[in-house]
């Protein structure tokens, strides 16, 4: 069993949990970051900026970055255009 931390990043904020979370390997770290993410991810995208990012990263014992998900709202164009 290993020991993982999670770190979610909205803007300029970041932080890592103070609390480690304990798995059998990185592909049971990963199935839980996938479960946790489907949960936030639908109220993280109707609240989401243009040009925002939002994600969230496990990190291993070390706070070393072990996987990363992210959301990005980007925009295409500075203005929309008249007209059309």
């Amino acid at each position: 069993m290993s020991l993982y931390f999670f770190r979610i990043s909205t803007g300029r904020y970041s932080g890592a949990a103070d609390q480690p979370y304990e798995f059998e390997d990185r592909a049971a770290a990963w199935t839980e970051m996938t479960e946790v993410c489907a949960n936030l991810l639908g109220s993280i995208a109707r609240n989401l900026k243009p040009n925002a990012k939002w994600s969230m990263e496990l990190l291993d014992e070390n706070k070393k970055q072990v996987f990363r998900i992210s959301l990005v709202g980007e925009a295409a164009c500075c203005e929309p255009q008249g007209g059309r």
